[in-house]
């Protein structure tokens, strides 16, 4: 079946429906996440979004924590 001749105000149109779709599903593992997600990379293969964004390293603290503390043996009561 050859795609139909479509402005590109509507081609927009319809990659902006396929991508409310995918971020509206709570299932974004079902198979039809898994569909959609597929026309999506046919219909805009150079706008690849991230699936997941690392978190940032956590701050050092300003005091060990005493864990640390008992392993390296200090506040030792005898």
């Amino acid at each position: 079946m050859p795609l139909p001749d479509l402005t590109p105000e509507e081609y927009a149109e319809i990659v902006r429906l396929v991508r409310a779709a995918i971020d509206g599903d709570p299932y974004v593992l079902s198979p039809r996440g898994k569909r959609l997600k597929s026309i999506l990379a046919k219909l805009d293969p150079e706008a690849e979004r991230p699936t997941a964004i690392p978190y940032p390293p956590p701050p050092p603290s300003a005091q060990p924590s005493f864990l640390y503390a008992k392993l390296r043996g200090g506040r030792r009561r005898r």
